[in-house]
């Protein structure tokens, strides 16, 4: 046993040395990167740009007192609201020739102006195409109404209202709501993590055994030893991916939280440590069943078409694991959720919800030992189907006779 544990870890040492350190593999960690920083980059620029070209404008055309009351209004307005709430305001005094003056105003060249407000707040009038003056006519009349009532009342308005505030620390029906964002958000990462991190491992197995590599191995080890530590060397190729995925992440949301471009969440309700911890834990359990599954398929597999048609299946299965665990997230203590909990391809979706949702940690442990019995079974059958189809193979079993014999 200990003899086969270190020929796993030497098998282990030389896939994980092989792959990490290639430019290939330099590629798969930055591939899903790309179009993440691609999109946010273009994105923002996109909404930097459309902030000043799509958002509408109204040109205002009335005296210095009026226009004076309505600029005051709307920087009131904008301040309470927010500085993209209302179309931006364009102050011009009047023409001598006024009709002359709103056609050249909504006939621009930049058609950025969509309305144009005249007769001041006595008897305002909104000039413009009827699409232009829907998009603006509410916020127009929010503006002229906060300038009548600030020209009537005067300085009794020149202080906000007054609300009384109390703040606590928590919310329990925001929580609630944030978390269950967190909940569905953590199950569709973990799926996605698993399955293009384990179908790596079926790419690495398909190319090793049209290379003969498989069987070459098979001569100086226990066949054992070879399924074992394919499966450790992917599964530190994955903690490789998370660490590197992780931190690209962590660093793109403290930018954007940075910036106030990021809303604010609740912590998962273990604490975001601890549900970090598990969230490893859980890939950690799903990854080595799936892996499994795939090193028993592959070694079935004679052609790489093989090896697609018979993982296909799995991965449907999970797809359907993932939609079963999300369908019990609001019924946790249902018969169907306590299934989901309980069957070994969806606890790991189902327990890392529950970590985002409930604070109580010992059924998470109970997960855990429940789901490494399952990763036992499996790989211990995955393992044998490995065997015989290694040794079964004409080529791998005339390689071992050759090694053996010294040939």
């Amino acid at each position: 046993m200990r003899a086969m544990l270190r020929a796993a870890l030497v098998i282990a040492r030389r896939d994980y040395v092989a792959t990490v350190f290639s430019k290939t593999f330099l590629m798969f960690l930055l591939f899903p990167l790309l179009p993440v920083v691609a999109g946010v980059g273009f994105g923002a620029l996109g909404a930097s740009q459309d902030r000043e070209t799509l958002r509408p404008a109204v040109a205002i055309v009335a005296g210095p007192d009026q226009m004076a009351a309505i600029g005051h209004a709307a920087a009131r307005l904008r301040h309470r609201l927010g500085d993209r709430s209302l179309p931006r305001l364009r102050l011009l005094a009047p023409a001598v020739d006024a009709k002359r003056q709103v056609r050249m105003l909504l006939a621009g060249r930049n058609r950025v102006v969509v309305a144009v407000l005249t007769g001041g707040l006595d008897a305002p009038v909104l000039t413009g195409s009827r699409g232009g003056i829907d998009s603006v006519r509410d916020d127009i009349g929010l503006i002229v109404d906060t300038a009548r009532t600030l020209r009537t009342l005067g300085d009794r308005m020149s202080a906000p209202a007054v609300v009384m505030e109390r703040a606590v620390g928590r919310a329990e029906g925001t929580d609630a709501a944030g978390r269950t964002l967190i909940a569905r958000g953590a199950q569709v990462l973990l799926m996605f993590l698993a399955m293009i991190l384990a179908s790596m491992l079926l790419s690495n197995l398909v190319e090793e055994k049209s290379n003969k590599v498989i069987e070459v191995l098979a001569a100086a080890v226990p066949v054992d030893a070879i399924f074992l530590g394919k499966l450790f060397a992917m599964l530190a190729m994955s903690f490789t991916g998370i660490l590197v995925w992780g931190g690209a992440g962590v660093t793109m949301l403290s930018l954007a939280a940075a910036h106030g471009g990021w809303p604010a969440i609740p912590a998962p309700a273990v604490g975001w440590p601890v549900f970090a911890v598990l969230g490893l834990a859980y890939f950690t359990t799903l990854f080595l069943l799936l892996g499994g599954l795939f090193l028993g398929i592959g070694g079935q597999a004679a052609s790489a078409r093989e090896v697609q048609m018979l993982s296909l299946p799995v991965t449907m299965g999970q797809m359907g694991m993932l939609a079963f665990a999300s369908a019990t997230l609001a019924t946790p203590h249902t018969p169907m959720g306590i299934a989901a909990a309980l069957f070994p391809w969806s606890s790991p979706f189902a327990m890392l919800a529950r970590a985002a949702q409930g604070p109580v940690l010992w059924p998470h442990v109970l997960a855990i030992l429940w789901q490494l019995l399952w990763v036992a079974l499996v790989v211990r059958i995955a393992a044998g189907l490995f065997r015989r189809s290694v040794l079964k193979s004409g080529g791998g079993w005339s390689w071992a006779r050759m090694f053996r014999r010294g040939v």
